[in-house]
């Protein structure tokens, strides 16, 4: 590790300021940025924690919406988000409980990692991203490997995510790192049904327009029966080839619309 900063602000607006310092970061739980810290791979000057701030944490539920505080870590979503029974079902499975009681939803979100399980369900859900600055939906937030429609300094203070009438997250478990080799959300809504496909392309988190369009017709397995995934742009790595990832984004998707509830 090397010296830095470290601030603990008791309030976003005092977090915001922390952040406009010069070269000063902000932290969540850290289950990635101090890994980086570590390997000297970022060196911030100054760490700005936002853990301690009260109004960044908690689960709760208006109309047919759940709000999740950006601090909340996933065990509370795990326990405390009944309200979308997929949703909490995504987040008890990610990590091991160590990870699960330090992360949080906004940090995963800001870091958006191309196997993070957070984003497919934010996507998935067309989940709304609050900052200390302004509302950005899903679809706008999410613009590829690690990046995000977040600007310097901003903070994500929470999602909105609106409850579906059904919904399933499948994860295909690269078992070291509890990370999804592949992972499939699927909600299906009044207006429609959204496919979110997380771990397998070179671009992030990314929807499935064909199986969205068969499943809003039809919601079966069987409507993606007629349907394949182009290996193209997929990841390749020691885990598995992008023909690999292709089939099992298909295979994940069945198994998400036979388990939705």
């Amino acid at each position: 590790m090397y010296n830095f900063d470290f601030e603990q602000p008791g309030s976003v607006a005092d977090a915001v300021a922390a952040l406009g310092a010069d070269d000063a970061q902000a932290l969540g739980g850290g289950q990635t940025l101090i890994p980086t810290l570590k390997q000297r791979l970022n060196q911030p000057a100054k760490l700005v924690s936002l853990t301690g701030i009260a109004d960044l944490v908690g689960v709760g539920v208006r109309d047919d919406q759940l709000d999740i505080g950006g601090a909340t870590t996933h065990g509370q979503v795990a326990a405390e988000a009944g309200a979308y029974p997929a949703l909490a079902e995504l987040a008890s499975h990610i990590g091991d409980p160590a990870v699960r009681n330090r992360g949080t939803i906004g940090g995963s979100l800001a870091n958006n990692d191309p196997a993070a399980c957070y984003p497919a369900a934010a996507l998935g859900s067309g989940a709304l991203i609050k900052t200390n600055a302004r509302e950005i939906a899903a679809d706008d937030y999410f613009q590829g490997m690690f990046a995000t429609a977040l600007n310097e300094g901003e903070i994500i203070t929470g999602v909105s995510f609106p409850v579906p009438q059904k919904a399933h997250y499948e994860k295909f478990v690269q078992p070291a790192s509890r990370f999804a080799l592949v992972g499939v959300f699927v909600a299906k809504y009044a207006s429609g049904v959204r496919v979110a496909v997380t771990g397998a392309s070179e671009e992030g988190v990314y929807r499935w327009s064909a199986a969205e369009e068969a499943l809003s017709a039809n919601f079966s397995p069987e409507a993606l029966d007629g349907l394949s995934v182009p290996a193209d742009g997929l990841i390749a790595d020691l885990h598995a080839t992008p023909a690999y990832r292709a089939n099992l984004v298909k295979v994940c998707t069945k198994r998400a619309v036979q388990n939705a509830r």
